[in-house]
């Protein structure tokens, strides 16, 4: 039987882009042992993927209560003798776990597909993805297509990516349905990184244009830290936005399942909900919808990639930011296109 241990520790969105490397595993193993090493706060989402066996979460983040220190986690690892290891994130925390494990074989990222290169000397075998890095404007790829290709170094072709996710009872997203009459537009106006965010006033009037041109009501998802944006959404939306409660992992799955259309930036749930196939227009600015997009065709993003001189940081530094020149219109177009492409405008 073929023991596999993936590390990706976080963010959300990488955690959701790597599930297919564990679901390529699966259909060519069926019988093997895979395991994730996955940081505590994002351990809910590989509870609900079934082809992976045991999840190990840790304390990577100073204070977190959650998980298990590194050190008795990599005390646990080397008890299970893993053949291969695969690190997705390219950190030197999450090389050291990799080699540490005790695993035949530590396969990492080459130096320019790694966040941190100081992480490249801690591996057994590098996978070199070709192409121009993991940071250069001349990549296109999607990295769930950079993740799977690693599995070329284990004999297994990459195919097209798979997200098996379990559903669960959301009492959230049943009472989202009853409040919508079942249909609605989904409305995220969070993100880890405020560049990401688009100014929550014009998703509240993009929510009044959608039920003024399609009786299309929207719900307005938020997580923690979130609740101040949700509230301003709503309260700018005229009747047009109802509020979740707090969600967990499972609540948005369910809510963008039942979804006609999600709106968002590059964050967590977006990947969600491109995960489980809801139709999505994607905002972005700071980072490429080619490499951090909806990967399904249908889907429509808004960017400005192009014009942002902030790329892949957390915090906007020019002059004027690029996500305030994305007007409402704009918006509304795309989802209207994508709703269309859906057959699900209501006129």
């Amino acid at each position: 039987m073929l023991r596999v241990l993936i590390v990706r520790l976080g963010a959300l969105g990488d955690v959701v882009h790597a599930i297919p490397v564990a679901a390529a595993l699966r259909r060519s193993q069926p019988d093997a042992r895979i395991d994730w090493v996955v940081g505590a706060k994002h351990q809910e989402m590989l509870t609900l993927v079934p082809a992976v066996t045991t999840v190990i979460a840790v304390r990577d983040r100073r204070g977190e209560a959650d998980g298990i220190a590194i050190p008795h986690a990599i005390a646990r690892l080397r008890r299970e003798r893993y053949d291969v290891v695969l690190d997705l994130q390219g950190l030197v925390k999450s090389a050291v776990i990799a080699r540490a494990s005790g695993a035949r074989r530590s396969i990492g990222f080459s130096r320019k597909y790694l966040r941190e290169p100081l992480a490249a000397p801690f591996y057994s075998e590098h996978y070199d993805p070709g192409g121009a890095g993991i940071y250069a404007l001349s990549e296109t790829r999607h990295v769930v297509t950079i993740n799977l290709g690693m599995l070329t170094a284990l004999g297994i072709q990459p195919s097209t990516p798979e997200f098996p996710l379990a559903t669960r009872p959301s009492t959230v997203a049943d009472r989202m349905h009853e409040a919508t009459g079942g249909r609605y537009a989904l409305l995220n106006p969070g993100a880890a990184w405020p560049n990401k965010r688009w100014p929550p006033e014009r998703l509240a009037a993009l929510a009044r244009a959608l039920r003024d041109r399609h009786a299309l009501r929207s719900v307005v998802l938020w997580g923690p830290g979130e609740r101040d944006l949700a509230e301003t959404v709503v309260a700018s939306a005229e009747g047009a936005a109802v509020m979740t409660a707090e969600t967990c992992i499972a609540d948005v799955l369910a809510l963008a399942r039942g979804a006609a259309v999600m709106v968002s930036g590059d964050t967590g749930p977006t990947h969600i909900g491109a995960a489980v196939g809801v139709p999505l227009v994607g905002i972005y600015g700071p980072t490429r919808p080619e490499r951090n997009g909806p990967w399904r065709a249908d889907d429509v993003t808004v960017s400005r990639a192009a014009q942002c001189e902030c790329h892949h940081l957390r915090r906007c530094r020019a002059t004027r930011w690029c996500l305030l020149d994305v007007q409402v219109s704009e918006v509304l177009a795309a989802v209207e296109r994508r709703l269309a492409t859906a057959g699900a405008v209501s006129q």
